[in-house]
């Protein structure tokens, strides 16, 4: 089993920054990580994602403004966000994948972006 907890959401202006966290634990090894977002009324989208050797993509929408990192020794996956719009407006969600342990996801956490 492997949990995922997320942090860092949050209500903020337009040309703001926040950073969420999402700490893994449990029978976890290093995996693919990523994080996805849903909007109210639309599907859920890949915003970004962190390979084993800690390579990268991002969804051309968040491109130059996102940056999503990682510290292994923590098991925390991390994605600064800034100059955020309100279409960036949704619940944040992080994902594990491993193919022998399985796919996993947080429990979300919201990002508000309104004047």
């Amino acid at each position: 089993q492997v949990q995922l907890v997320e942090s860092g959401g949050g209500l903020v202006q337009p040309g703001g920054s926040l950073r969420l966290s999402c700490v893994a634990s449990g029978s976890i090894r290093l995996a693919t990580m990523a994080w996805y977002r849903q909007a109210p009324g639309k599907q859920r989208e890949l915003v970004a994602d962190i390979r084993i050797f800690g390579i990268t993509s991002y969804a051309d929408s968040v491109k130059g403004r996102f940056t999503i990192s990682r510290d292994s020794a923590q098991n925390t996956v991390y994605l600064q966000m800034n100059n955020l719009q309100p279409e960036d407006t949704a619940g944040y969600y992080c994902y594990y994948s491993d193919r022998k342990l399985g796919d996993y996801w947080g429990q979300g956490t919201q990002v508000t972006v309104s004047p």
